[in-house]
């Protein structure tokens, strides 16, 4: 982070959080989105003794403010994305099996308020958007090399904007006269390409939304992870999932009803007795929304959906 001006991160619906790993004492938990501590501070003030955290985030600040936890015997960290966690925790085996693990999905607060990260049409900044910027390609990069058709497709299906073709073909013609490489350009772009706005959202949100989704294949990691953190988990432990995003939570709802894809689709009325589905994780509860409190607290937390489910 830069600037003393950037605000800490707020943790989104800690309370509920702490409610759905129903935390004990002495068990073992995984915070696979450390960002800046908050959930996992919380975390470590109600385990005791014998208890253990890992937290996760591929972030390189987030493993600077972990820093400060590794005094704690009962905490370690891994520079990792969460998709990797079954693979962490088979590795690592030094603690366990899970009782509970949590996502807390999207950008973080100060990953949005520092400008060097290019998070923002807020902040003015290098056009990055990575969560970890030792890898993969820059959103500006992105940009210069798709076509309008993927940059259209882009915008559309992972922002839900309905203007994507307009905002594709400006900002291609754009790149022809220069390199789009801050974001207050992209977001003037956006700005003008946009006929009509939303009352009290940026036009820029969804673009911006979608292009860092596609540049961190965020869809795709939280795919990899339903897919695999049951195996990694005993019967019993519990699942926490925030999402920010209607497509994220679409995806943690199939995942936690056991909905499958592949599932065989009979006619209706058809005398058969079918065999007995398989369902890994069983949802608890129904999804928690932040409280109007909350929610004028830390804007953040108003498009916030929490979901739990335990491992049967």
């Amino acid at each position: 982070m830069a600037g003393s001006s950037l605000q800490a991160h707020v943790p989104v619906m800690l309370d509920a959080v702490l409610e759905g790993l129903a935390v004990r004492a002495d068990g073992f938990y995984v915070d696979g989105t450390f960002g800046r501590g908050g959930h996992s501070r919380a975390l470590l003030e109600r385990l005791g003794p014998d208890g253990r955290l890992l937290a996760m985030d591929r972030d390189p600040e987030a493993a600077k403010a972990a820093s400060s936890f590794l005094g704690d015997p009962r905490f370690a960290f891994e520079a990792a994305a969460f998709s990797t966690m079954a693979e962490v925790l088979r590795r690592r085996g030094d603690a366990g099996l899970p009782a509970g693990v949590f996502l807390d999905l999207g950008v973080s607060s100060p990953q949005l308020d520092d400008a060097e990260r290019g998070f923002s049409f807020q902040h003015d900044g290098p056009l990055d958007m990575r969560m970890d910027p030792g890898t993969g390609e820059s959103a500006a990069d992105w940009l210069a090399r798709a076509t309008e058709q993927e940059i259209a497709d882009t915008i559309y299906q992972y922002g839900e904007e309905r203007f994507s073709r307009r905002i594709a073909r400006a900002i291609v013609r754009a790149r022809s006269e220069a390199p789009i490489t801050r974001t207050g350009r992209l977001a003037e772009l956006v700005r003008g390409a946009v006929p009509r706005r939303e009352p009290g959202k940026h036009p820029a949100t969804r673009t911006f939304q979608a292009l860092r989704i596609r540049v961190n294949d965020e869809l795709r990691e939280l795919e990899r992870w339903l897919a695999t953190i049951p195996e990694a988990l005993p019967s019993g432990a519990r699942v926490v999932v925030i999402a920010f995003h209607s497509l994220e939570d679409r995806m943690v709802k199939r995942a936690f009803r056991g909905d499958r894809e592949d599932a065989p689709r009979l006619p209706r009325g058809l005398p058969v007795n079918p065999e007995p589905v398989q369902r890994p994780l069983r949802p608890l509860g129904k999804p928690v929304r932040a409280d109007r409190a909350e929610q004028q607290r830390n804007p953040r937390s108003r498009s916030a959906v929490l979901r739990v489910a335990e491992r049967t």
